[in-house]
């Protein structure tokens, strides 16, 4: 008897290949792994309302301020400031002069400008060190002690001849008190 030729010389007629077939899920399966992703769903949205109480509502405590911010809160109380010098402490001692800035300032009821002295410490530590030198600094530059204008909001203090005006040294105080923040 002979035998059946199929092309390329096989034994058995070619055949179609397919792939794998996935299991057969069945209903009650399908059930139970929703059931399974529903909890962990739960969970997880659980976990996350419950981590926001955790996380603080209140902002937080206000840094001082740099020079622009100073700047900034001075010139929202209508002071205007000119004649800016960086490191112009009013005296030669080298550790004022780094945390020293010159300015002129007028507005409000202080017609005339004045010459005022800003020292801008690092933080309340460097400020409670070097609070006392500024007015030993300042008998350099005053030219009336009995009208030296000084007053400190840490880490800030401020220093000029005098007098100033009532309404520009208040506002002067206010923008320092805003700009020093928690004075840390």
């Amino acid at each position: 008897m002979a035998r059946a030729s199929y092309p390329g010389g096989a034994s058995a007629p070619p055949m179609l290949a397919s792939g794998a077939m996935p299991p057969t899920v069945t209903a009650a399966r399908r059930t139970g792994i929703r059931a399974v992703a529903t909890v962990a769903l739960a969970f997880a949205l659980a976990f996350v309302v419950l981590g926001c109480g955790v996380v603080s509502t209140t902002a937080p405590a206000p840094t001082p301020a740099d020079f622009q911010g100073i700047a900034t809160e001075l010139s929202k109380r209508d002071i205007v400031i000119d004649g800016l010098v960086s490191g112009d402490a009013g005296c030669d001692d080298p550790i004022l002069i780094p945390t020293a800035i010159g300015l002129t300032a007028s507005g409000l009821d202080q017609p005339t400008p004045v010459r005022i002295r800003l020292y801008i410490f690092r933080n309340r530590g460097s400020f409670d060190r070097l609070r006392a030198t500024v007015d030993g600094c300042a008998m350099s530059f005053v030219t009336d002690p009995a009208t030296y204008e000084t007053f400190d909001q840490s880490p800030f203090v401020v220093a000029g001849q005098g007098p100033w005006a009532p309404g520009f040294e208040a506002a002067l105080r206010d923008a320092m008190e805003v700009a020093a923040g928690t004075g840390n």
